[in-house]
This record gives structure tokens, sequence and C-alpha cells, in this order.
């Protein structure tokens, strides 16, 4: 059990996907405006990473691996992820069109998030097994999630300051990740990964 601690700590504040490997940085600057659209594209991620978690380590080590086509697991991992990308678009197209439209162009990219496609290939590089793959899967996906909606207060105090011309926009916006990350690098100390 404390592994499993280990593992859930680890991903949400130490080895934190934004603000540690920096993987998913697209939609944590795309989708951060607003807090709720924040949420929304924090749980689609939770759930695709989650569920792509377990897929993937199930086509790993019960597809490639006996077939020794793991050279293949990055394309693969892929498929997986898109697929369920699909679904979750589909069904928030249906059931939730409010968060579907806000989410926009984001959605389809979670395809593409190197954060989704890093959860599943860190689950193989580190030899988790199931029920670790799908911790830590979740885990990450928390952590990127309260990254993005961390920076996205952030962002809203944002728009009271009145920066110097060369730094409105984007600029000002790394510089303000920078800084949100600098806070989270106080937890690298607290390592209680294996």
């Amino acid at each position: 059990m404390s592994e499993i601690f280990m593992i859930m700590f680890a991903a949400i504040l130490t080895e934190n996907f934004i603000f540690s490997k920096f993987y998913g940085i697209c939609p944590f600057l795309g989708v951060s405006d607003k807090p709720s659209t924040a949420l929304g594209m924090g749980m689609a991620v939770t759930f695709v990473m989650t569920i792509s978690s377990a897929a993937t380590w199930a086509v790993y080590y019960l597809i490639l691996e006996p077939l020794q086509l793991e050279y293949l697991k990055t394309i693969a991992f892929i498929l997986v992820i898109a697929t369920l990308v699909q679904f979750i678009e589909m069904f928030l197209r249906k059931f939730i069109p409010a968060l579907y439209s806000a989410l926009g162009i984001y959605l389809p990219l979670i395809t593409t998030n190197c954060a989704v496609l890093g959860s599943a290939l860190v689950n193989i590089q580190e030899g988790y097994n199931l029920l670790e793959s799908v911790v830590f899967g979740f885990s990450a996906a928390l952590g990127f999630t309260m990254a993005i909606v961390v920076f996205a207060g952030v962002r809203e105090r944002m728009v009271f300051a009145n920066p110097p011309k060369s730094f409105q926009g984007y600029p000002i916006l790394l510089i303000a990740a920078s800084l949100v990350a600098m806070a989270f690098s106080g937890f690298a100390g607290m390592n209680f990964a294996r």
C-alpha cells in the first residue's frame, strides 16, 4: 500500500507532468483561460489517462511483448488513446454540449497530448503492474488537472495586470507559468518514488 501512495504522491506533486516534466503544455496554455474550462479539460484528460493506462498496459504485456513487437508500443499507444478520445468526444457532444464547445479544438488534441502518451510510456518504462499503472495514470492526470486549474486562477488574476507591451500575451503567461512551476519545485525534495 505504501508503494501505491508513493506513486500517487510523486505523480501529483514531485514529478508533476506540467511543472516538472513539461508534458501537456499545449492544453495548459490553451485551455487555462477560465477555471471551468480548465477543470473540464482536466476531467477529460483524467478519464483518458486513467483508461489508457490500463488499456496500453494490456496491449503491451498481452499483445506486443508476447509477439516480440515491443518496438511498436508508441504507435499502438497512440491508436488506443485516439480511440478513447473519439469516444469521449462523441459523449461530450451528445450529453454535455457546452463543455464540448468550450474545449473546442483542444479536445481532439488530447489524442496527441504528450502527457497522455507520456503516462503510458512511463508505466512501461517503470515496469508498473496493472494496478500501479492505473494508479499512476490517474494520479498523473490529477496532477495535470491541479496544475491547469491553479494556472487558470492565476490567469484570471492577470487580467487586472498591466505588463509592458512587449510582455503582453504569451510572454507574461510563460513567466507566470515558470513562477508557479518554481513554487511546485519545492516538493522535489520530498521524493518518495522508488
